[in-house]
């Protein structure tokens, strides 16, 4: 049996894992990634946006304009349409900007956002294989493909793993300081840890199909959609453009009492399209899914992390399935890189769950509160909503109204990507009341918990591309002397970087604003804390409180 040293496994090279382990290299942390299928080995057409907050984090790991630079065609509109079939009346729209204007363009519901990376369309198909080039080439991953955990145990130093080669080859041992299971929603680390999932176990079922129609642009009578919904008496649907071209991923909502067998796929895709039984059409493959809103009981034992699917399954309603386990993994990575490193104590690691858990419960109830509202729409369609005149006419104007308003939230998620904010940390020096927020909309505020405020410096220059990987010290009054602070985290070991800023943004009332290695605000005020230590041994984990 072969033996393998390493300082962080990782179970599964998804976009999670490979997003964490680059974040754990960037941080200096050597790691092995074991994924169970083949190099290039296309992942199942799942994801379909990239968030605004994962494309900040992907613009930090330098493997953003390859993210942006891939899936639909630069041109193809991002806008999200409701039709009664695809190829039908058009009700209503969401303007959202094609990737060549997705820096410049203005007005409409998708391009308020404070940010220096707003979302992506892409689907996971395209965006994996870009990941995986851009981890493979970083110096400190390694990644074994068709290999698969079987089993591990724990020690006082470690965990060690046993691996298998899927291709007949010889078996792995695997020593390492810590395991992650990014591996999914049927997870092996999830079950050796004895997590339990909980909660709502079978939502509502999606006969899903990923096929290919070449003459369905031209079918459309209005311009192209990267989402389109079907709204009719007979079947709704939600479907995406995959390559914008020819391939495209339809999920068609069963009803109470169907179930996958026993409707006919054929005749539910036509009926959705609004096409005839000689348009062709070719299946790729059959994506069927049952939807849920499951949560692990907990999300570490000891040595041991859960990210992603492995932690928390729901409908993924904003985006918000991929998108939140890259969240999961990066709170995750900067407190194993300062453990690992000697600047913070295992206890740092506590606080993972704390603050993770409540998070994954705030955007799963708005991704339910969103599957309801549009359970509840579809299962109104009115009868006449295709017929002409005026009755017709009005009832097309009420549902394509309803249909925005239920939609653009979910679809122009502001508030999910930027207000979701940490409370009740033993390592955040809290001090107030964030603000609340909605899926749409937020406010931007250095409260500590909250996502530190995105500000320009100039000159395309984020606020995110001066920060570095560690703590940052932002200081908006030069005059300022924080030199007993930047002392104590000296004497603790723990990396900080000042950064002075001039800015007349509002949000940055205060002179001070300590902000963490993932981007949420540790501390702030307009002195120094009359205990520089207690604060630093706060931030690091260590205890301490400050006032």
């Amino acid at each position: 049996m072969r033996q393998i040293a390493t300082t962080v496994l990782i179970a599964g090279g998804g976009p999670v894992g490979l997003t964490v382990a680059m974040d754990l290299a960037w941080r200096g942390i050597p790691v092995l990634v074991l994924e169970s299928r083949a190099p290039g080995e296309p992942p199942s057409v799942k994801c379909n946006h990239v968030s605004a907050r994962t494309m900040e984090i992907f613009r930090r790991l330098g493997v953003v304009q390859a993210v942006r630079n891939t899936g639909l065609p630069a041109d193809y509109p991002n806008d999200v349409a409701f039709r009664t079939t695809t190829t039908g009346i058009e009700l209503s729209r969401i303007p959202i900007p094609c990737r060549a204007d997705r820096y410049t363009a203005t007005g409409g519901p998708d391009t308020w956002w404070p940010t220096p990376e707003p979302p992506h369309r892409i689907n996971q198909i395209y965006l994996e294989p870009v990941l995986f080039a851009h981890a493979k080439a970083m110096p400190g991953i390694r990644i074994l493909n068709r290999t698969q955990l079987i089993e591990f145990e724990q020690h006082d130093t470690g965990v060690t793993a046993t691996a298998a080669d899927l291709d007949g080859g010889e078996d792995l041992t695997i020593t390492a300081d810590y395991l992650i299971g990014a591996d999914g929603a049927h997870s092996t680390v999830r079950r050796r840890i004895g997590a339990s999932l909980t909660g709502d176990a079978v939502l509502e079922h999606r006969q899903s199909t990923y096929f290919r129609a070449p003459d369905l642009l031209k079918a459309t009578p209005t311009k192209p959609a990267w989402a389109n919904t079907s709204l009719n008496p007979r079947r709704s649907a939600n479907m995406f453009a995959i390559d914008g071209r020819e391939t495209w991923l339809i999920h068609n909502y069963m009803r109470p009492g169907e179930t996958f067998d026993n409707v006919d796929r054929d005749w539910c895709m036509r009926t959705i399209l609004g096409v005839g039984p000689s348009f062709p059409i070719e299946i790729i493959t059959k994506e069927d899914w049952t939807a849920r809103r499951m949560i692990a009981d907990r999300f570490r034992d000891r040595r041991v992390f859960l990210c992603g699917d492995a932690a928390h399954i729901w409908v993924p309603n904003a985006g918000y399935g991929m998108n939140a386990g890259i969240a999961d993994s990066m709170n995750l990575s900067w407190m194993l890189a300062a453990v690992l490193k000697g600047w913070a104590p295992p206890a740092i690691l506590d606080s993972y769950e704390t603050e993770r858990m409540p998070i994954t419960e705030q955007v799963s109830r708005y991704a339910m509160d969103t599957s309801s509202a549009l359970a509840k729409q579809r299962g109104g369609i009115p009868d006449n909503l295709e017929e002409p005149g005026p009755e017709g006419d009005a009832a097309r104007a009420r549902v394509g109204q309803d249909a925005y308003d239920i939609n653009v939230g979910q679809f122009c998620c502001g508030g999910l990507n930027f207000g979701s904010f940490i409370e009740n940390s033993p390592i955040i020096a809290h001090d107030g009341a964030a603000p609340g927020y909605n899926i749409y909309d937020f406010t931007p505020s250095t409260v500590p918990g909250c996502r530190t405020p995105h500000i320009w410096l100039g000159q395309g220059i984020s606020l995110y591309d001066a920060m570095g990987p560690d703590f940052t010290l932002l200081r908006f009054d030069p005059k300022l002397d924080v030199g007993h602070l930047l002392a104590a985290a000296e004497i603790r070991g723990v990396p900080m970087h000042l950064l002075d800023v001039s800015t007349t943004e509002p949000v940055y009332a205060e002179k001070l604003v300590l902000s963490r290695p993932d981007q949420h605000v540790a501390w702030r005020g307009n002195v120094l804390p009359a205990d520089p230590i207690g604060l630093i041994d706060r931030i690091r984990g260590a205890g301490s409180r400050v006032d």
